[in-house]
């Protein structure tokens, strides 16, 4: 069995995280995708903690490995045209380009969209930023957290009683490059039927929107607070205190049969509680009551216990419990993976099986680790040659 995007070629020039994630998705998909990169200028998620070994390394960060899996990795300084004519070399062989620099850099350093498209007409060139390359904010410099403000979803997010939240990561760098990756297959798709290519511009801040659109509109008409971890609909809803050091455990009680239940194992017997109208006037004093009985449990037994009730109940996980979750590790979703700076380590694989193709996560490349691969063995170009260029910094 092949790998479901065997044979697709992307020449990245994407760096951080937004472009990359997409890009991480096609080549764990089986995409041979090669990062071009700078020791001119290092992409911020190489210098992104934490590093393995505790020591700030440009090979070593864990963030720039998950982020950057399965691909390969040259050194091109574009800002040397004498770069940025091997950069064109590698949109010649390129199915698709991948791009999220700021408004306006592709085409200063020569390689815009005509310029691409002159190379290879059926060329995909896919543009990823935070409000996309059109309107009033087409020219804006921001990251994932820029989208988390303009989209609305910090306003949403976090506790009525308090400003807005910003999310402890950038959604909008892992949101966009799911549309991204959606573009992309669609565009394959696209020129599979018409020789065509085209230029794809992804905002950050728009699939933002769409995945909150319902939560807006609700709070919009004033039909919903901003509602921390309660829902509207339900009570008690929450994460509440297990046994020992931030230890918790997520209960839903979808209604008063479920609520029935909860109180009778619970052994909470008020009044206000029986109906979800009560229990929402009283919510305060339901989750205090329900916190004083969950406090000195084990979160997983409580959960299985709730669970067997009929009542929805999962414990709260941290990062130890997910990356020994057994329905994870039965279900094949970390993969091992052999780095020269990372060691022996598992990376997560992409959430999705296929019974007639194959996935299988490579590691992350080190800056530069397949210059000579590509340029000379991939390119054909002449290895005394390359070597000139990365002596003079050109491919560096």
């Amino acid at each position: 069995m092949s790998a479901p995007l065997a044979g697709v070629k992307v020449a990245d020039f994407s760096w951080v995280g937004a472009g990359p994630r997409a890009t991480k998705d096609l080549a764990d998909l089986g995409a041979t995708v090669i990062k071009i990169e700078s020791r001119k200028r290092l992409d911020l998620g190489r210098l992104s903690p934490p590093f393995a070994g505790g020591k700030r390394d440009p090979d070593a960060s864990t963030f720039f490995a998950i982020t950057n899996t399965s691909k390969q990795a040259v050194t091109i300084n574009l800002g040397d045209p004498r770069g940025v004519e091997v950069a064109k070399r590698l949109v010649a062989w390129a199915d698709i380009v991948v791009e999220n620099f700021s408004h306006g850099y592709m085409d200063r350093i020569g390689l815009s969209y005509d310029t691409l498209r002159a190379i290879r007409p059926d060329i995909i060139q896919v543009s990823v930023s935070v409000a996309g390359r059109s309107g009033p904010l087409g020219t804006m410099r921001g990251y994932g957290n820029s989208a988390g403000a303009l989209s609305g979803m910090a306003a949403l997010s976090g506790w009525d009683d308090r400003g807005p939240h910003m999310p402890p990561f950038a959604y909008g760098d892992v949101v966009a490059p799911m549309f991204a990756t959606v573009a992309i297959l669609a565009a394959l798709e696209h020129r599979r039927r018409t020789g065509e290519g085209q230029h794809i511009d992804i905002s950050q801040v728009e699939p933002l929107v769409h995945v909150m659109a319902d939560v807006f509109a609700e709070r919009q008409a004033g039909l919903l607070q901003k509602p921390g971890n309660r829902d509207a609909g339900m009570a008690p809803h929450g994460a509440f205190p297990a046994r020992g050091h931030d230890q918790w455990v997520a209960i839903a009680v979808r209604d008063d049969a479920d609520w029935a239940r909860l109180a009778e194992l619970a052994a909470i017997d008020d009044p206000r509680f029986a109906t979800l109208a009560g229990r929402k006037g009283a919510e305060d004093a339901l989750d205090a009551a329900l916190s004083a009985w969950t406090r000195g449990q084990d979160k997983h037994v409580l959960a299985d216990r709730l669970s067997a009730a009929g009542i929805p109940a999962e414990p709260v996980a941290d990062g130890r419990d997910v990356f020994t979750d057994p329905e994870l590790i039965a279900r094949g979703h970390f993969q091992p993976i052999v780095h020269t700076k990372l060691g022996a380590c598992d990376m997560p694989a992409p959430p999705l099986r296929f019974s007639q193709s194959t996935i299988a996560v490579g590691p992350p490349p080190n800056l530069g680790e397949h210059n000579h691969a590509v340029f000379v063995d991939l390119l054909g170009m002449d290895a005394d040659d390359v070597r000139a260029l990365i002596e003079s910094g050109t491919l560096a």
